[in-house]
């Protein structure tokens, strides 16, 4: 396994965890790495006309930084694009959408996630 792959298969495992807290909260995960040209939507879900982009970032430590702040200015553009692009390109009905992040720690000691409504 290249450590690209590893870094894919730990992502893919954030974004499941997330995926299931946002079902527990009652929301219906729409779409999951959505490719809007070269951007990527990591989650996409519903809860009435509720429309929840949520930017998923993991790493196996907290030691040098939190996986949140890794998300800056220009990446918050970027989402914002691809998802206005995704929403009318799908034509998906919505009332309001909301952009959030989450943060997830994986290790040998478990999962630690951090989840932040409207985080930009």
């Amino acid at each position: 396994m290249t450590r690209h792959d590893g870094r894919a298969e730990l992502g893919a495992r954030g974004e499941t965890l997330v995926a299931a807290h946002l079902e527990q909260q009652g929301f219906v995960i729409v779409a999951r790495n959505v490719r809007v040209g070269r951007l990527e939507l990591d989650l996409i879900a519903r809860r009435g006309p509720l429309l929840v982009v949520c930017e998923v970032r993991t790493r196996s430590s907290r030691d040098f930084l939190d996986p949140i702040v890794t998300i800056d200015r220009a990446k918050v553009e970027r989402i914002r694009r691809a998802a206005r692009s995704w929403i009318f390109g799908q034509r998906v009905p919505h009332g309001e959408i909301r952009f959030d992040a989450a943060s997830v720690v994986l290790n040998e000691l478990g999962s630690e996630i951090a989840y932040y409504e409207a985080a930009f």
